[in-house]
């Protein structure tokens, strides 16, 4: 169906069908963060991305995703399976209500977690159906403010790489254009990130963005050190310099140093977030739109946390982040992974430290023959038009 299509057609419209897909995305080197190096978990050598294919009666069509990282695949598509009838015979048009509809299908299982980041991947395809039946992108739709956000690369910074060639990866990073770069920390041996952190800095001089993560693995006396040694490097942020759900820690963090702090990706609710930013635990707010449910909770996530002052790094997925992050008043940053690239045809456009919103209606994304082929279930629900 396209843009042009009557209103009156649009409005009488009702979902058809719907496949769910399990695909893993394998990645080419194991990926050790500071989890890795303290024994808690693996190194990450796949992502399991769930995918939702959705479709109404008059022909219009939406896709949304959501993914895990080292284990959950299974599940999150197992329970998309289970609710996926719920949608049958709804309006497309009603994403508030269908969100409601499909936790309450699942309500057994909680309001967070597993259960609602398999809600995400239908809650995507259900507003990128509604841009694209608009024939807008999903940032127009949502209300942009810029056609442009800033981004920082991450996975050229992981802690498997060795220290030569994480000051190659950072240098093609701003080479190629990206913004800022982001290095992980969180080693047990403290003095080793200081060595990486002080290198990178040298290397690319004052005016090239860095920010520094430490994936949870630091405890308060430590993080304590630890951010006043990095108050010298003029960091953008600290990022997870505690436990995710330590509010406490990090609002002390957060009143005491200069270098602000940021926190929010492990977060998979609305209401996790709301109690994080009562707490005034974070500077740089981070959610994930597929953990915490898809765009519609992302939506009242992102309204709290600009009525609290706060700035706003959306984790991962910047296939749907940059749209999410062009809609926010404040001037985000968006985290730039070429992770995805293979599962979708498109590519994101980046030049002069910002990534541009695409033109294409809805999210702008359509799945590749690779996409398909690393697919390892899937199902369908109803009857494609």
């Amino acid at each position: 169906m396209n843009a042009s299509a009557s209103p009156a057609l649009a409005a009488d419209d009702r979902i058809a069908w719907l496949r769910v897909s399990s695909c893993y995305l394998p990645l080419a080197t194991p990926i050790s963060d500071a989890k890795v190096l303290t024994g808690r978990q693996k190194p990450m050598t796949e992502v399991a991305m769930l995918f939702v294919e959705v479709q109404t009666e008059q022909g219009a069509e939406g896709l949304g995703f959501s993914y895990s990282k080292r284990a959950g695949g299974p599940g999150q598509f197992a329970h998309a399976r289970e609710i996926a009838p719920a949608l049958l015979g709804e309006d497309p048009s009603d994403i508030g209500k269908l969100w409601d509809k499909l936790c309450w299908a699942g309500a057994s299982v909680g309001r967070s977690g597993l259960s609602t980041q398999a809600i995400g991947a239908f809650d995507v395809a259900l507003w990128d159906l509604k841009a694209r039946r608009a024939g807008l992108p999903l940032a127009k739709l949502l209300g942009a403010h810029r056609d442009s956000v800033r981004c920082y690369n991450t996975s050229g910074g992981f802690l498997h790489t060795p220290l030569e060639q994480l000051l190659v990866n950072a240098a093609a990073s701003v080479e190629r254009g990206i913004g800022g770069i982001k290095l992980k920390v969180g080693q047990p041996d403290r003095a080793l990130d200081i060595r990486r952190v002080e290198a990178v800095r040298k290397h690319l001089g004052d005016g090239v963005p860095i920010m520094v993560d430490a994936n949870q693995q630091w405890d308060r006396p430590t993080a304590q050190r630890m951010c006043r040694i990095f108050e010298s490097f003029d960091l953008v942020w600290i990022e997870e310099p505690l436990d995710a759900y330590d509010h406490e820690g990090h609002a002390a963090l957060a009143a005491a140093f200069d270098t602000p702090i940021a926190t929010g990706e492990m977060l998979t609710s609305a209401a996790e977030h709301g109690d994080l930013i009562r707490h005034r635990a974070a500077d740089y707010l981070m959610p994930d739109a597929p953990r915490v449910g898809g765009i519609t909770p992302f939506l009242k996530v992102a309204a709290q946390a600009d009525h609290a002052g706060l700035m706003l790094a959306p984790h991962f997925a910047m296939e749907l982040h940059v749209h999410l992050a062009a809609a926010y008043p404040r001037e985000p940053w968006v985290e730039h992974f070429d992770w995805l690239e293979p599962l979708f045809n498109e590519r994101l456009e980046i030049a002069r430290g910002r990534m541009r919103v695409p033109k294409r209606p809805g999210l702008g994304i359509s799945l590749s023959e690779q996409a398909r082929a690393w697919t390892r279930e899937s199902a369908e629900v109803g009857q494609r038009t």
